[in-house]
């Protein structure tokens, strides 16, 4: 194996494996529109493919969990076929799964999420689920921390959704997420409401995509390229494996004053 996968294993598999494993890495997705030209699986299948190679790049030191195909995502529900969990389903599930492979031996946990309207959700639970349970627990956007690549090669403003990143990530790790025939950008809305209450404003507040977008994007899908899907991904892994190997390491030490 270059990788562990626990639903690829068997226990007896597993439990060989966990005399090397010292993290479990978590996919996170949803369930959500994404306009015209990406299935609605996109997140949590960008998020397992995030997390299998990021697994094998620190292999045997990670097992990839199965992932969490929903996310909390009201603010995309009147587009069809979207499927939100409330803020505490979502805490509740992680409880779950951390006390389960907790009791298998592992303490440390990255969850690896690639959809943004979790990531608030993920830092309350984040604080709550480390004391309460007595864990390690780090979490990630998928690709966040390539976003020098983002200012050096995206200049749609703004981006961020079913745009030239997150396909040109699809064209890398899952082209078949892709409608090609249908790409397009986003179709903005006038309407100033949202615009005040995006990241970096003075005040932020909730909003309905469809405030914000006709057909459900932001930036323009028809910019983005296999080649930038690599840059992004492969630089924001080679940050991963480097922050993760340097955690593990420094606990080891800790542990061992």
């Amino acid at each position: 194996m270059n990788m562990y996968d626990l639903q690829q294993m068997t226990w007896p598999e597993i439990k060989e494996a966990l005399n090397q494993a010292k993290l479990a890495v978590i996919p996170i997705g949803a369930h959500e529109q994404h306009g015209p030209h990406m299935v609605e699986s996109c997140d949590a299948v960008l998020a397992k493919r995030m997390a299998d190679k990021l697994a094998t790049r620190l292999h045997p030191l990670t097992i990839v969990a199965p992932t969490i195909t929903m996310g909390v995502s009201p603010h995309h529900m009147n587009f069809p076929g979207t499927i939100s969990l409330q803020p505490e389903t979502m805490v509740s599930l992680l409880r779950d799964i951390t006390v389960s492979l907790k009791h298998h031996g592992i303490i440390n946990f990255l969850w690896l999420n690639a959809h943004g309207g979790n990531q608030s959700t993920l830092s309350i639970a984040c604080q709550k689920l480390s004391v309460e349970l007595d864990v390690t627990i780090y979490y990630a956007k998928t690709t966040a921390s390539a976003s020098e690549v983002y200012k050096d090669y995206i200049s749609s403003s703004p981006f961020g959704h079913s745009c030239e990143r997150e396909v040109s990530e699809a064209y890398y790790l899952a082209p078949e997420l892709l409608r090609e025939d249908c790409l397009q950008g986003g179709q903005l809305n006038e309407n100033p409401r949202w615009r005040h209450l995006r990241p970096g404003n003075p005040l932020q507040g909730f909003y309905h995509y469809e405030e914000m977008t006709k057909n459900g994007c932001i930036g323009d899908a028809t910019r983005g390229s296999y080649e930038l899907g690599e840059k992004i991904v492969e630089t924001a892994l080679e940050r991963l494996e480097e922050e993760i190997r340097f955690l593990l390491y420094t606990q080891h030490s800790v542990n061992n004053l």
